[in-house]
């Protein structure tokens, strides 16, 4: 997900930053924080599914599946109105949210609708969990929805449009509002807490790793947060405001800010690691990155998509599109799947940057590609919806 100039205003850009923190448990709990520690040295790829934006818990933008020589359209879904957002696709669904006030549960074999939810226009993406769909709207209403009949379960009202995507700390839910906060409800829609961050909305979408999780406002400052009673536990000075989630391994964050730099930031020390800034004309960057084992993928309102090392963040390669990168591009095996507001579908390899495919979408592309179940879903500012296999 990312945030359109048009709608907010520069200052008013407080995001919601995905970070990994592996906290230090009692020795009762070491089992089951050693499942976590594997993130310290290994990017955490999502299963088939993909059930969240940037398709798993660290917000790595990976897909966990071998992607083929070509991609075969197979269907389209059209809605009445622009799609801002990423998909879910989960089992045989897809879930997407339109700016035409509805979210839709989509078949995925077939295109075929399978219901649609009325409320407020939708610009967050979706997410999905024992089988109920959490997605807030532009009227600042946060929706629980029964994902195989469609029914409503629960609401709640915040004062501020929704952009954030949902993610999980234990039974508990975590997303952003426009209204400068970040909430944590329970399982039955009840808020746990509430952590106001003074200056601007909190937009992106949230990760959690044990107890801990991060947010960052108009300050320019990464607030540590526990996620069992929101108090703050720590802060990290970063180098300029943000409009994207960040994408985070081991003790690693990695996000673009508006001030065209690119940055990797050891969270656990509070230091910047390294700093990326084109060398000529650089744009603030408005998506979220992919992180592979070895490369930081990371489009630019500078119509690029860059491939940075991980370590040095020395710039391997880059590609140049006809449009501003504000889709957040994913990888999949040895491909790249990345989207411009120049109505393309791009299909790069991850090694060069050698475009291996074009595909036109018709429209600008602001949502961000969903890679799961087989499939790459994606949606235009036309309101259309293309399923590629």
């Amino acid at each position: 997900m990312v945030l359109r100039p048009r709608n907010l205003a520069w200052c008013l850009l407080a995001v919601l930053l995905a970070v990994g923190f592996i906290p230090h448990l009692p020795a009762e709990s070491d089992k089951a924080n050693s499942r976590l520690s594997t993130a310290d040295d290994k990017v955490q790829k999502q299963a088939s599914d993909w059930p969240l934006f940037r398709g798993n818990a660290l917000q790595t933008g990976v897909a966990d599946l071998k992607p083929s020589d070509d991609l075969k359209l197979r269907w389209k879904f059209e809605t009445k109105d622009t799609i801002e957002a990423a998909a879910a696709i989960v089992g045989d669904t897809v879930y997407i949210g339109s700016m035409d006030k509805h979210l839709y549960a989509i078949d995925l074999a077939t295109g075929k609708e399978k219901w649609k939810y009325k409320a407020g226009p939708f610009k967050a993406p979706p997410s999905v969990r024992d089988g109920v769909v959490y997605v807030g709207d532009a009227n600042g209403l946060f929706h629980t929805i029964d994902a195989a009949n469609g029914t409503k379960k629960w609401t709640f009202k915040t004062e501020g449009e929704i952009t954030s995507g949902a993610n999980f700390a234990g039974d508990n839910v975590l997303f952003g509002s426009g209204d400068e906060n970040l909430y944590c409800l329970s399982k039955d829609g009840k808020k746990v807490w509430e952590f106001k961050v003074e200056g601007g909305p909190v937009n992106g979408s949230p990760v959690v790793i044990g107890e801990r999780t991060f947010v960052a406002g108009c300050d320019s400052v990464l607030h540590v947060l526990d996620t069992t009673k929101g108090k703050e536990l720590g802060a990290v000075e970063l180098e300029g405001q943000v409009a994207a989630t960040a994408a985070v391994v081991g003790e690693q964050l990695y996000v673009g800010t508006m001030t065209g730099q690119f940055q990797a930031v050891d969270w656990k020390n509070a230091k910047v690691l390294w700093t990326f800034e084109a060398e000529r004309r650089p744009q603030a960057y408005y998506a979220s990155a992919a992180v592979t084992d070895k490369l930081v993928i990371a489009g630019s309102r500078d119509k690029r998509v860059y491939a940075l090392e991980r370590g040095t963040g020395k710039e391997k390669w880059s590609f140049l599109t006809e449009g501003r990168v504000d889709s957040s591009p994913v990888v999949a095996g040895s491909q790249v799947y990345a989207a411009s507001l120049d109505g393309h579908l791009y299909v790069l390899d991850l090694t060069n940057g050698k475009e291996l495919k074009k595909i036109k979408l018709g429209e600008e592309v602001l949502a961000s590609p969903a890679v799961g179940k087989g499939c790459l879903i994606v949606g235009n500012d036309k309101g259309e919806v293309f399923c590629y296999e």
